[in-house]
Formats: C-alpha cells, structure tokens, sequence
C-alpha cells in the first residue's frame, strides 16, 4: 500500500472545526451553522450528534441564537442578515477563499469583468460570485471561454480578470487559463495563484503515486470539491481503478496489488486509519511524501474576542479542565490564555474527543 502526504484536513479545515468545537463548548444547543461547515459527512455528523443544526438560510436561525459561518465563505448579504437580530456570529470562512473575495471586489470596482472558474452551485463559488454578481461570468468549462459574449470591443479594450474557486484540480484551471490568455492577451491574474496550496499539495502528492498503482482509493465525500478533483487527478495519471469512499464501510472486497490511498481536505485521519486497517496491506504501508505542511490558520476574531469576554466575566481559566472533558480544543493556563494552545491543538483529535 502506498500513502499519499500530504492528505486530509488543510488549515482552513482546521481552523473551522476547532471554532465549532468551541461554540459546541460554550453555548447551550442548539448552535446553528450556514451550510456544512465542511463537506464531509462523518464531520458534519458528529456535530450534529452534538447538538449543532445545519441551515441553509440564516432566516431559520432564531434572533439571538450562536451561528457559525461556514469555512466556504458566504455571500455579503448572507453576513449582513446573519450578524442581525442579536445572533453571536462566528464566520470560519477560510482565508484564502477571503483572498479571492477581495481580488473580485477590486478588480469589479476598477472596472473589470470577472471571469471566475468554479463549480455551479458549490457554496464557494455563489459566495464569491454574489461580492459582485454584475461583474462576474462563471467558467467551468475551457469551451466557455469561447461562449463569452460582449468582451471583444477593440474600441472599449475591456478589462478582464480571472480567478479561481479554490479547490479545483491545477489540470481543471491550467485549461481554462491557457484559453483565456489567447482570446484576452491583457487578461489580469493575481500575482499568487487562487488555488489552495493545499488542494495543489495533495494532488502532488497523488501524482506522484498514482501511476505505480493498481487502485487508488480515495476517502471524502462526493460534495467535496477537491476530494472530487483527486480522483480526476488519479484517472488523468494513469490508475486504473479508482475509488471514492465515505468510509471504510464502503470499499469492495476485490483490491489487489499495490492500492494508493488518500484523503479529500475535510475528511478526518480516522477514516484514513480506519481504510488501511481494512485493507490489511500484507505488504505493509509505505508513505509517499511530497512537501510537509506547517501552516496555520488562527480562531476568527469574533471567537477569540468572545472567548476573551468570557475569561473576563466568568472566571473561567481558573475554573475549567484544560480540556474541558467535550473534546474540545485545549485551555492554555493564565490570564489571557484561552487561546494559547491552538496552534498545537490538532482538529482529529478535538473530534475523537468529542465521539469519545
């Protein structure tokens, strides 16, 4: 068996389910949250198991009540109904997707037209398109760079921007770029490219593997755009089988040969650990690493200045366990404090501790 690294929760994913974690910990339920915080069905029921409801308009959470915001990143006019009527907002949007809401809100106020390369319907991609829905044309095919109508004005010389849902596969971008550079020769790109370095890291890392395997096995739920994008990623290079499976549950009893495994950005090591127990490779389990991972995405603000407020008013470094006995993340110890260990604090862990 071979083990493609990196794998599994990305920064962004972290900071998100660690946020939730604490808004489990200090609310009572329900806790409310805009879409699946990530796209992976084990994450998102295991909070719920924990009280957290799951909505699809902030119209259903009730005036007053906690809401979280989703790692995908939300609409401007989702934030403004959400943060009224009283309700305590946590937004755990992840942020390089708050990158490519700024780069679209420039650009349309310079007067560009936007091209955005995303997924209809995916969370991400309305967020971002709804900064400013008057400047923006979906791509999602190379194709519809051609469909494009209104933009060839020699007079007008239009300016034309291009950017990016951040968990497409590098191969569904690199396309698209190419023919938009021929059809617009002036086409403005950020100087740092919108895909996930994560997403990129994990598809490195698949490449590198796929084509010495005789199955790919890929764990994530089929919602999740990037778990998606690894297995196109594993077809491309040449494996021969390849497989999407939520769990363990879920894997056939014929894979033979050297099997390749890896994991979509939101879904937890557990499930990793858990496949390779159940493919009992009898040639043992080899890792195949490409880059090692060190970044780090801090709580959002409002969850710190919360969890600030409450150390003040309630005493409550002197008076709870560092781990608070929920699994969630751990109390750092002192004034000022209540925050100190999350860089260190591990989002697997935080969610066997809250199964546990």
């Amino acid at each position: 068996m071979l083990l493609a690294e990196p794998r599994g929760f990305c920064a962004g994913v972290e900071k998100a389910i660690k946020a939730l974690a604490w808004m489990v910990r200090v609310f009572e339920p329900p806790v409310y949250c805009y879409h699946e915080i990530v796209h992976n069905r084990h994450v998102v029921d295991q909070f719920r198991a924990q009280g957290v409801v799951f909505v699809d308009d902030v119209e259903d959470v009730p005036a007053g009540a906690p809401l979280m915001l989703s790692a995908h990143g939300s609409a401007p006019e989702v934030v403004t109904a959400a943060r009224s009527d009283g309700r305590v907002v946590v937004d755990a949007v992840c942020p390089l997707v708050t990158k490519v809401h700024h780069e679209l809100r420039v650009r349309a106020r310079k007067g560009y037209t936007v091209l955005y390369v995303g997924h209809h319907g995916h969370e991400e991609a309305v967020g971002t398109m709804a900064v400013a829905p008057t400047s923006v044309r979906l791509l999602e095919r190379v194709e519809d760079v051609d469909l494009l109508e209104g933009l060839d004005s020699v007079e007008d010389q239009p300016r034309v921007a291009l950017l990016a849902q951040t968990t497409l596969s590098h191969d569904e971008w690199a396309g698209i770029v190419d023919r938009a550079r021929e059809r617009f020769p002036d086409l403005w790109m950020p100087n740092r490219s919108d895909l996930c370095f994560a997403t990129t890291n994990r598809q490195a890392a698949l490449k590198a593997l796929a084509g010495q395997c005789d199955a790919v096995v890929v764990i994530g739920s089929e919602n999740s755009s990037n778990t998606v994008a690894l297995e196109q990623v594993a077809r491309s290079f040449g494996c021969p089988r390849v497989l999407r499976v939520n769990d363990a549950a879920e894997l056939p009893d014929d894979l033979s040969g050297t099997v390749g495994v890896t994991a979509g950005a939101s879904a937890p090591e557990a499930l990793v650990q858990a496949v390779v127990a159940r493919l009992a490779p009898t040639g043992g389990v080899h890792r195949s690493p490409v880059t090692v991972e060190e970044e780090y995405f801090p709580p959002p603000p409002e969850l710190r200045e919360l969890l600030r407020g409450l150390e003040a008013a309630l005493g409550l470094l002197n008076g709870a366990p560092s781990d608070g006995g929920s699994g969630a993340p751990g109390i750092g110890e002192g004034s000022g404090q209540v925050l100190a260990g999350d860089r260190t604090t591990v989002a697997a862990d935080v969610l066997e501790g809250m199964a546990g």
